[in-house]
C-alpha cells in the first residue's frame, strides 16, 4: 500500500519565477520517507544511538512538470523491492493527481564506521505493507 504525504509549496521552496527549485523535490521525498519510516515503527534516533543510520545509495529522478508557489502537493511512496541490505522505493510528487516528479531511490543502512549493515528488522518486516 502506498504511503501518502502532503506538502505545501512555500516561497522558500521556489526560485525567482515562483517555480519549485529542482533540489527541493529531493527534500519533499526525504520528508515523506522519514515520516513513513517512523510510521513503520522505526525510531531513527534510537537507531542512531545504536550506531546505525540510513543513507541514500542511489536515486534516479525525472522532472516532468513544474510545481509552483502555493501548490498543494502529495508525495506518494511505494516499496518496490528490498534485500536485507537495501530498500528500493518509487516516489512521486503529484498535484491533484498529475505526476510532476518521479524518483527511484535505494536506501541502505550504515554503521557508525560508515560500513554497510543490515536494515533494521522493523523496516524489512513492515515495508511491504
Amino acid at each position: 500500500m502506498p504511503h501518502r504525504f502532503d506538502v505545501t509549496v512555500y516561497y522558500e521552496d521556489t526560485d525567482m519565477g515562483g517555480i519549485v527549485y529542482y533540489a527541493n523535490y529531493l527534500k519533499f521525498i526525504e520528508r515523506a520517507r522519514s515520516t513513513w519510516v517512523a510510521q513503520l515503527g522505526v525510531d531513527q534516533l534510537a537507531l542512531q544511538a545504536r550506531g546505525v543510520v540510513f543513507a541514500v545509495r542511489s536515486d534516479q529522478a525525472d522532472y516532468l512538470a513544474p510545481a509552483r508557489l502555493g501548490d498543494q502537493l502529495e508525495v506518494v511512496s511505494q516499496h518496490k523491492s528490498s534485500t536485507p541490505a537495501r530498500w528500493v522505493l518509487h516516489q512521486e510528487v503529484q498535484r491533484a493527481g498529475q505526476v510532476l516528479f518521479t524518483a527511484q531511490v535505494t536506501i541502505v543502512a550504515l554503521s557508525a564506521a560508515g560500513k554497510p549493515t543490515r536494515l533494521p528488522a522493523e523496516l524489512r518486516r513492515n515495508s511491504n505493507s
